[in-house]
């Protein structure tokens, strides 16, 4: 089992010499070391996780730094997803599934019998693989959230829809045409469009189950680079296949395996020194 204490020191000098294919191009966010004094938001202790009875986790210990990207990576099947979906109990909807160990929020277990999974999921957003547009207009989207609430007020709702679309780098582009089907939005706009829905009940923390893979290039660029501008105000945990998009965009990698957290620790230290043969063999392609 592998524990994450938040990093305090610089991560040891590259060395990728000894894994063989280059390392994924690490961008400036990447190299950034979360703070040593940075709270942890989420923590996991010996979290396990059953289907039936089939167990997808097991005994999974992880801290989540606050306002921080952290990547989960690993082969299909791994149980990243999984997990990432149980820090808003967004598993609770498959019958038969139950979580041993603990998830707490801020310090508290987001499974105690009187938590109100519909507050919870307030303050964890989810942003998924598909981008989901409701049938609805661009605002009317935005404004779902707030409107499920209680927020009624179009002096309230006007200026809430239009700072999360600018959240989300979405506002120039449609603030001309906010009664318009969101239907009628591209890929990429859909997908922002998603979080900027997410942001507008001002979550805490933001999931992202592979939030840019359906996308082309651009759009995907731009998803990171909306990414790198929340990390200043959210807590965000993606989940991704594209280990180049993890290198970009997190801070901390958590490599998974067969159910199981093989290692986490900085993404510049995972991916060019890491500790584990089997992240090493995962990282250079010899598996996944």
């Amino acid at each position: 089992m592998t524990t994450l204490a938040v990093p305090m020191s610089s991560a040891r000098p590259a060395n990728p010499s000894h894994i063989g294919p280059p390392a994924p191009t690490l961008g400036a966010a990447a190299n950034a070391a979360p703070d040593g004094k940075r709270k942890i938001k989420i923590q996991t202790t010996d979290m396990g996780f059953f289907y039936g009875t089939h167990q997808a986790l097991q005994k999974i210990t992880l801290d989540i730094p606050e306002r921080s990207v952290t990547a989960l990576i690993g082969p299909s099947g791994c149980g990243k997803s999984t997990y990432l979906r149980s820090l808003n109990r967004m598993n609770d909807i498959i019958e038969g599934t139950r979580v041993i160990g603990k998830v707490l929020l801020d310090g508290e277990d987001i499974y105690a019998r009187d938590v109100d999974v519909v507050e919870l999921r307030k303050r964890v957003g989810m942003v998924f693989q598909k981008s989901t547009p409701f049938p609805k207009s661009i605002f009317d989207n935005i404004a779902f959230g707030p409107r499920i609430a209680g927020v009624r007020s179009m002096a309230t709702l006007a200026p809430l829809v239009e700072q999360c679309l600018k959240q989300a780098a979405l506002w120039n582009e449609v603030k001309d045409r906010l009664k318009d089907s969101a239907l009628a939005l591209s890929g990429g706009q859909q997908q922002r469009l998603c979080i900027a829905r997410a942001l507008a009940t001002n979550p805490d923390v933001l999931l992202m189950d592979e939030p840019a893979s359906a996308l082309d290039p651009g759009s995907t660029a731009r998803i990171e680079d909306l990414i790198d501008d929340l990390r200043k105000n959210y807590t965000i945990v993606i989940v991704t296949h594209n280990m180049q998009q993890a290198a970009r965009v997190s801070e901390l990698t958590a490599f998974f395996c067969m159910g199981r957290l093989v290692e986490v620790g900085r993404t510049k230290q995972l991916f060019t020194n890491p500790k584990e043969k089997e992240t090493e063999d995962y990282i250079t392609g010899r598996f996944g």
